[in-house]
């Protein structure tokens, strides 16, 4: 497959070259994250910041560490959710939502590989969320 192949409304919805395309695009990102998680991991522990005198020094040095913590255990989940995708597809189900069982689309798996859930799904998700989140 070409590296310039986008996949096609024309085409059979999660037929083999977009099987193959969201996989690769998904191995691609998880590769990615794992590189740069692993190049974070070695400079967070090459802090010279920590031992300073200055307090003030310390303090960021510490808030630092926790933004990329946090950073660090986002980009795990994100991993984990890759991982799940890859397995989707592997299972044939990858590109169908959760919840309807609908084509999620060809536009929105572009844009969020990971996705599970079909829009109208996500919105209803979402406002549910909302309303719980108001009370």
């Amino acid at each position: 497959m070409s590296r310039k192949y986008s996949p096609s409304t024309k085409e059979k919805y999660m037929c083999q070259k977009h099987k193959i395309y969201f996989k690769k695009k998904l191995v691609d990102w998880r590769n990615e994250i794992v590189e740069s998680n692993t190049k974070g991991l070695y400079l967070n522990n090459v802090d010279n910041e920590i031992s300073s005198a200055d307090i003030i020094d310390q303090a960021s040095s510490q808030t630092e560490k926790t933004i990329g913590m946090r950073t660090l255990n986002r980009q795990i989940k994100l991993v984990s959710k890759i991982d799940k995708a890859i397995k989707r597809i592997e299972n044939d189900t990858y590109g169908y939502c959760e919840e309807t069982g609908e084509p999620i689309g060809l536009k929105r798996l572009i844009a969020r590989p990971i996705a599970i859930l079909c829009i109208a799904a996500q919105e209803k998700h979402e406002k549910e969320e909302k309303v719980y989140a108001d009370l």
